[in-house]
């Protein structure tokens, strides 16, 4: 991200501390240097794989890898080298906050904040993004009861780095939810849209988007309600996803995925670049089988269910892919791009993008926002919203068949999987209530439209579903329950990089 100065003499040399950090000096430097300061990496892979959307899957002929196993037995993950990695998801979301802090240092320091607006603007909604997505990863969701106690956050630097080996505390969840809000309250008013290409950046419908899913999590849904609308304007529909015309596309290479993640596509907030081999995952390239959203899991629970839609695959018309007839069953939606280094060789980098805010996702934030809020029949016309663009035959649910539906069905269990998950969230919630049951409709089509992209491990987390670890053989029958996670497991924080550990930092309980 530097440009290096040459040194001229042995002496020079000595008689500077070696720095290949770059110099900043006004707005395109710090423009420059925040380009290059977005994460290079993203979680959905080990939350995917972490999460109820996997089952394990017994054939001779199915491999996974040793990262995958680690992750779907919600093991400490102490295989470091893989760009899913949770050491690799470290590194890169803390050198994204460092970079943030030395633009915020540079622009609190010269005194000239209206000057450079846009870039601190930007700095500071990085910064919150990269905690924050820390945070939905090595720590439990937030609940107000426990979120004060020690060591349940995470490091929230607020100046660059001084020197080797700074020691830094975790902190509370509290307090590192109130940073995040801090930054995001100071850095809105100033973010704009002054961008060649504004997708991949915070602009301001990103970061409306960013501020609503926080809210959510934070359980301030005025906040969520007022942030989503603000960034789905006054038609919502009219910034959905054309969901009919992505279906259509060509089931061919990448022609489906990168749809998806086009810069073009309004319905897409926000795009990051990231290196990444989860498109080659839940591809149709037979590579890491054993451990993936097996049909058990599609077929009962997800895009093959039924739902009070109807049957899911049917009415929402998507092309369903599968590695072979027994293991995976996914949508093209994350795409496999492979940057050569040596094409002679064979070798490079994997890379993927991720479309990490949308206008389909922020709309169902807001409809879980007028739910809990009891506002029932406002979030039901949000879904109905979504569903008009995400079904091919035009579904808008009532009521009375929400209630119907998930009244209807038992809760799922592992023997007999349903859709319909038993919920336990921190706060009071009756079984079978009207409440409940929009709840569930909204949380199964989130799941849908989100399928692959590693939200569905935040739902288990804030709403407390127990997971079940389901061994299937090649008939998609379950074999046995291998293990069990429910509300309040301390490995829902997945745990710390060993390095971090071993410098001092307190590893998560278990």
């Amino acid at each position: 991200m530097a440009a290096v100065t040459g040194l001229t003499s042995c002496n020079d040399f000595l008689d500077e501390l070696p720095d290949n950090r770059m110099e900043l000096n006004d707005a395109e430097d710090l423009g420059y240097l925040l380009v290059n300061a977005y994460p290079s990496c993203h979680p959905a892979a080990v939350f995917e794989w972490y999460s109820d959307n996997s089952n394990e899957c017994v054939n001779t002929s199915w491999t996974g890898e040793r990262f995958q196993e680690q992750a779907y037995y919600w093991q400490p993950i102490n295989e470091s080298s893989g760009y899913e990695s949770p050491k690799y998801v470290w590194d890169n979301y803390y050198a994204a906050v460092e970079n943030a802090n030395h633009v915020i240092k540079f622009v609190e320091e010269n005194g000239s904040e209206a000057s450079y607006a846009d870039q601190y603007g930007e700095a500071l909604m990085l910064r919150a993004y990269s905690v924050f997505t820390l945070s939905t990863m090595f720590c439990q969701a937030y609940d107000p009861s426990t979120a004060d106690q020690p060591n349940t956050g995470m490091p929230y630097p607020l100046k660059p780095q001084e020197y080797v080996g700074e020691i830094y505390e975790r902190g509370t969840l509290a307090e590192l939810y109130a940073r995040v809000e801090a930054d995001i309250e100071k850095a809105l008013p100033l973010i704009g849209n002054n961008y060649a290409k504004p997708k991949y950046h915070f602009n301001k419908e990103a970061s409306h988007a960013f501020a609503a899913r926080f809210y959510l999590y934070y359980q301030k849904y005025d906040k969520a309600i007022e942030h989503a609308t603000a960034a789905l304007g006054s038609n919502p529909s009219a910034k959905l996803r054309d969901w009919q015309a992505w279906n259509a596309l060509s089931a061919n290479k990448m022609v489906q995925p990168n749809a998806y993640i086009a810069s073009n596509e309004d319905a897409n907030f926000m795009l990051q670049v990231v290196t990444s081999q989860w498109g080659v995952y839940i591809g149709p390239y037979l590579a890491g089988e054993k451990f993936t959203h097996n049909h058990r899991i599609a077929d009962y629970e997800t895009i093959s269910a039924e739902g009070p839609w109807g049957n899911s695959q049917e009415v929402f018309g998507y092309q369903v892919f599968y590695n072979d007839d027994m293991s995976s069953k996914m949508l093209r939606k994350i795409p496999y791009i492979f940057e050569y280094s040596d094409i002679q060789a064979g070798i490079g980098f994997p890379h993927s993008v991720y479309s990490v805010f949308n206008a389909d996702e922020t709309l169902l934030v807001r409809a879980e926002a007028k739910i809990l809020k009891g506002d029932l029949l406002g979030g039901l016309d949000d879904i109905n919203a979504e569903l008009s663009k995400f079904s091919a035959k035009g579904v808008s649910l009532t009521q009375i068949q929400v209630n119907g539906f998930y009244n209807g069905i038992n809760y799922y269990t592992p023997q007999a999987p349903t859709p319909k998950k038993e919920l336990f969230p921190w706060f009071s919630l009756q079984k079978g209530s009207e409440q409940e049951n929009m709840l569930q409709c909204l949380l199964q089509l989130r799941r849908l439209v989100t399928i692959h992209e590693g939200l569905r491990l935040q739902d288990v987390k804030r709403y407390g579903i127990t997971m079940y670890r389901c061994r299937v053989n090649k008939s998609n029958q379950l074999l046995e329950v291998t293990d069990t996670m429910k509300k309040g497991d301390p490995r829902l924080a997945i745990q710390l990089p060993q390095e971090v550990i071993a410098v001092g930092l307190p590893a998560n309980p278990r």
